[in-house]
């Protein structure tokens, strides 16, 4: 195990041969053995509401075919009260299901999808696209019921569970609403970025990317799709049309250690101002990259804390999960940053590991999953108010990932 220890504020050197801190330890590592999760991790595309999709009846047939509805889902405790707007919906990464949340009481019935839920990303019709361990599933998110189950072209090995099981992890809606791009881990080796039509409910293609496709955005104008690759070091930009692959490397501290590197990406946001990536690492560095060049800044950041989920509201503020220290002994507890566009930041502790963000359409309120991909994740969210710092707890689901309002 590599275990980094920083030298300063602005760097940090390897230590060969030390343990590293147990709660992060799988982040580090790329290995693609499976790990168990116990039955308690986005978009970037965990978050947000693209525009509209189309279509709603499932296809038939051989390759491809879709799973029919699951005979069964968790009722709401009043089966015939609909989805109120605002209502958070989260992917249960320690289950099977995505699980509704009221704002304000928790967890308010579940829906079962497929093994491992990860990201998810929700349309103007209501339907919500769910990246789990066997296939894409499709959500009703007003009548709460699973609609159909697409499964991946790209053999990934058998349905599991934990920080390495096979299948789709970052997931992202094209802004016309006809494909979904769905990130598909294969575990120990590169992964792929599958395209789904959501009218026929088919995969009509697959892209080769780089390994665990933790997080896919696409761009405003829906030109190219963005596959950020945890462990090796890179995005994959796809242009759209093509779907011809480039790879442009996102290391700003170099890639040494390599699988066992702790410094690695993990999700990103497109700036809205100017079409940029946005990649936080460790709450020192945040990448900005322009995906057309493939060049990218550095800015400074302050939280000092090792980072993953994303988001970013219309003003271009952007939100930052921090998962809590690599080294304890130097670096700071989890946190939620959030950074204005002029760079300054304001950090608000957390307790406890948490994965991913989403924003409330009014920008006055953050929900923060405390899934995380790792151990110390707890079955719950996190509410901030960004304009008092409060934040308070709610129960939802089992160990809730991915996050969109509805």
């Amino acid at each position: 195990m590599t275990k980094f220890r920083r030298a300063s504020r602005s760097a940090r050197v390897l230590v060969p041969g030390a343990v590293a801190v147990a709660l992060l330890a799988g982040c580090a590592q790329g290995s693609g053995a499976a790990e168990s999760a116990s039955p308690t991790d986005g978009t970037s595309t965990l978050t947000g509401t693209p525009p509209s999709s189309t279509g709603t009846t499932p296809a038939t047939g051989a390759s491809g075919a879709v799973t029919p509805p699951p005979s069964a889902s968790v009722p709401l405790p009043d089966s015939s009260a609909s989805t109120a707007p605002g209502t958070l919906l989260v992917t249960d990464f320690g289950s099977d299901t995505v699980t509704f949340v009221d704002p304000e009481r928790g967890a308010a019935g579940s829906v079962k999808v497929g093994t491992a839920p990860y990201g998810l990303v929700l349309g103007s019709d209501g339907r919500a696209w769910v990246a789990t361990a066997e296939g894409v599933a499709v959500v009703d998110t007003e009548r709460r019921e699973r609609l159909a189950l697409v499964p991946y072209r790209t053999d990934s090995g058998p349905a599991t569970t934990g920080e390495y099981r096979g299948g789709g992890m970052g997931i992202a809606l094209a802004p016309d609403g006809r494909r979904v791009y769905v990130g598909v881990n294969v575990p120990g080796g590169n992964g792929t970025l599958e395209v789904l039509d959501t009218t026929s409910l088919r995969f009509t293609d697959t892209v080769p990317v780089g390994r665990r496709p933790f997080d896919v955005d696409v761009s405003r104008d829906g030109a190219e799709v963005y596959v950020t690759n945890h462990d090796s070091f890179d995005v994959t930009v796809v242009a759209a049309g093509s779907l011809s692959p480039r790879r442009v490397e996102v290391a700003p501290y170099g890639t040494e250690g390599g699988l066992g590197s702790w410094l690695k990406p993990h999700y990103a946001a497109v700036r809205p101002s100017d079409g940029k990536l946005l990649l936080p690492f460790e709450g020192e560095r945040l990448a900005v990259v322009d995906p057309r060049t493939g060049r990218t800044t550095i800015e400074p950041m302050t939280a000092d804390t090792h980072q993953h989920g994303t988001a970013v509201t219309a003003d271009g503020t952007l939100l930052t999960v921090g998962t809590g220290p690599i080294d304890p002994d130097v670096d700071e507890g989890p946190s939620l940053t959030v950074r204005r566009p002029d760079g300054t930041e304001r950090i608000h502790p957390l307790e406890g590991p948490h994965e991913s963000v989403a924003v409330s359409r009014d920008g006055r309120t953050a929900y923060v999953t405390g899934g995380f991909t790792r151990d110390g994740y707890w079955d719950g969210l996190t509410v901030v108010d960004l304009d008092s710092g409060d934040t308070r707890r709610l129960p939802a689901g089992s160990r809730p990932l991915g996050i969109v309002v509805l």
